[in-house]
């Protein structure tokens, strides 16, 4: 028996986007719907869960493999993430240890899409206008306006490129700074290069696009909030420990920015009783950038594709350290 495990599936959504019923009779599909929770005595939860299973797929992210933890699955043979990187494998330890990793495609659209729809929720006070009709009310704020406005795009790849798009179709003006940004790419989109200190000084509206790194870790903090505009929009869909969660909750509570518009955070799922839930100014989501039934059509059927053509002896989409 082949035994499968499919984690962090929280809403069902692995067989709904791909026919994993045609995998042979000698495999067994186990599916994992809730995160795998800490615990103070040591146990790792996550190896206790794991030990019978051949081949793991994970969503990107969601769960850790680092060395530690693949060295205590040693019936471990095929792990298959979505995408095409997950910084949360140490695929060198898996390679050493005979573990075969591959992703899937990722769709470039979804997480700039959600990038737009906070956006326009925070200018345009969708949440408080949709409470207030429903209580009863009429037109009790007013919004603000995206024409005319100065977009910030703090990296410029696949998704800032992409909100850079939308922001121009609404007659923004675009900016855009990251460590190792080309000018010239920022030319070909018509996006306009400037320093990491006019970024947060002009930017009505900044959204951050940057892949995560230690040399990421904390870059939006104390001194770029307070140099940001008082009425200006911070938006992350890209990683959480980008932003120094705790200068953030103290600028929205203080009123040092205009509000912020979230998709990720330090900690995920985030605890219930975090201030971020609390804060003033706020739109949260909960990590849903990439959950959308396309994308999900890609991830869930190309990990299928991957396990069928691994149990051929043909693995594809293999990743590289």
């Amino acid at each position: 028996m082949t035994r499968i495990a499919i984690l962090d599936d929280y809403q069902h959504a692995a067989q709904r986007f791909a026919d994993f019923a045609r995998l042979p009779e000698h495999c067994e599909l186990v599916v994992f719907d809730q995160p795998f929770a800490a615990v103070p005595d040591g146990v790792d939860r996550v190896v206790d869960a794991l030990q019978e299973f051949d081949v793991v797929c994970c969503m990107r992210e969601r769960t850790r493999f680092p060395a530690e933890r693949l060295t205590a699955l040693p019936r471990l043979k095929l792990l298959v993430t979505s995408g095409k990187r997950n910084a949360a494998i140490d695929i060198a330890a898996a390679q050493a240890q005979g573990v075969t990793v591959c992703g899937t495609q990722s769709p470039g659209h979804a997480a700039s899409e959600l990038a737009w729809a906070l956006i326009m929720g925070l200018q345009r006070h969708l949440v408080a206008e949709d409470a207030s009709v429903r209580a009863g009310q009429w037109q009790t704020t007013v919004g603000r306006d995206c024409h005319g406005l100065t977009l910030g795009l703090l990296g410029l790849g696949r998704h800032g490129a992409n909100v850079a798009r939308f922001g121009k179709a609404f007659n923004m003006r675009c900016i855009a700074w990251s460590t190792n940004l080309d000018p010239e790419h920022c030319r070909e989109l018509g996006v306009e290069h400037v320093s990491r200190e006019a970024l947060f000084a002009e930017s009505d509206v900044l959204s951050i696009h940057l892949v995560m790194g230690k040399r990421n870790r904390g870059l939006v903090g104390e001194a770029e909030l307070a140099s940001m505009k008082s009425d200006a929009l911070l938006i992350n869909t890209s990683r959480g420990p980008i932003v120094d969660e705790a200068a953030l909750i103290a600028a929205l509570e203080s009123g040092a920015i205009g509000g912020a518009g979230l998709d990720v955070y330090e900690q995920e799922p985030l605890p219930v009783d975090h201030p971020l839930r609390r804060a003033p100014r706020s739109l949260l989501t909960s990590h849903v950038g990439f959950v959308t039934e396309q994308t999900y059509r890609v991830f869930y059927g190309e990990t299928l594709e991957a396990i069928e053509a691994w149990l051929a002896g043909t693995p594809v989409r293999v990743l590289e350290p």
